[in-house]
């Protein structure tokens, strides 16, 4: 009985080393897989006057991000930039805007959602007023 425990310990012992070298060993190399490359939007002809909206639209499955800048001059007024997604029939989806800039630049970077199969269709960029009404909107459809 003593040497069938002896090897049960022997047995236990080994299983253990097996599997504490099987989670410590470095992994096999294996290729990366390609990321996935979401379609994209330059976002350059919202003006009004010397104010703007610049930047890209990026297409996610169930979003639409947008990064980039936009200016108010203060001679020109305050300006806010609204971003609105919309499904294939036109459908207001959600909508997102910045906080109020009454001179310089500032940066953009959020996205907007669009809860639907295959995400939307078409945005809307719009650059505000101080009172959240449109100067000029552009709507752009899906890549």
């Amino acid at each position: 009985m003593v040497l069938l425990r002896r090897s049960a310990l022997t047995l236990a012992a080994a299983a253990g080393l097996a599997l504490s070298a099987a989670l410590t060993a470095p992994a096999e190399a294996t290729a990366p897989s390609a990321a996935v490359a979401y379609p994209t939007t330059p976002v350059d002809d919202v003006n009004y006057g010397a104010t703007y909206v610049r930047g890209t639209l990026t297409w996610y499955d169930r979003s639409v991000g947008i990064t980039g800048t936009y200016r108010a001059i203060a001679t020109s007024g305050c300006r806010r930039v609204w971003v609105g997604t919309y499904d294939a029939a036109g459908k207001p989806l959600d909508a997102r805007s910045t906080s109020t800039l009454c001179d310089g630049v500032k940066p953009i970077d959020f996205a907007v959602p669009a809860d639907v199969p295959g995400g939307a269709a078409q945005v809307l960029v719009c650059l505000d007023d101080e009172n959240a009404e449109p100067l000029k909107c552009v709507l752009y459809e899906r890549p």
